[in-house]
């Protein structure tokens, strides 16, 4: 069996797409997942699987979302392995005087439209950083990641992807579980 992480893309923000976790447990377990468990109220799950192909793993919980609970929310996943070498590898941690409660990690759904880094480029971010490694954006917002440029809708427009972030606690958090 394989561990994975399931990201939810924007579930329970502002009332919008409300789902309890405990709901959402028991939907992937439906699924025949073992070993479910969710962390905070945003969509993020660790999971066990015998399924090896993560588009096949999008699409089972996406049909089973929108077919029980009525809601059409995109889901991005990564299994253990991945998502512990982005958490030991963030290349802003190599930096002094990085505030690591500032940094942040855009997860893209696919391989991306490569022209797009070109326009996000020519936008100017400042003070906000990024640095972008296959399928990832690390983000450091020293003023914090409600006020930057550097949000979904960006990557999501330029790059001609769904993408859906969370901050560096959950990223590590979300590492300690899928250990267990």
């Amino acid at each position: 069996m394989n561990t994975y992480i399931a990201l939810l893309r924007g579930i329970n923000v502002s009332g919008y797409n409300m789902i309890k976790m405990d709901s959402l447990k028991q939907l992937l377990e439906s699924l025949n997942f073992t070993h479910v468990s969710t962390y905070l109220q945003s969509g993020n799950i660790v999971f066990k699987s015998d399924v090896s192909d993560e588009i096949v793993l999008c699409g089972l919980i996406e049909t089973a979302i929108e077919e029980k609970l009525e809601l059409k929310v995109p889901v991005i996943i990564r299994s253990a392995s991945p998502l512990k070498s982005i958490s030991e590898n963030n290349p802003f941690l190599l930096e002094q005087d990085i505030d690591i409660t500032k940094l942040h990690v855009t997860f893209l759904s696919k391989d991306y439209d490569h022209e797009g880094i070109g326009k996000i480029n020519k936008i100017a971010f400042t003070p906000d950083r990024y640095i972008l490694q296959g399928n990832e954006v690390f983000i450091y917002c020293p003023g914090g990641y409600g006020n930057t440029k550097l949000n979904n809708s960006l990557f999501e427009n330029k790059l001609k992807v769904i993408s859906t972030t969370r901050n560096w606690n959950t990223i590590n958090a979300l590492v300690r579980l899928s250990e267990m």
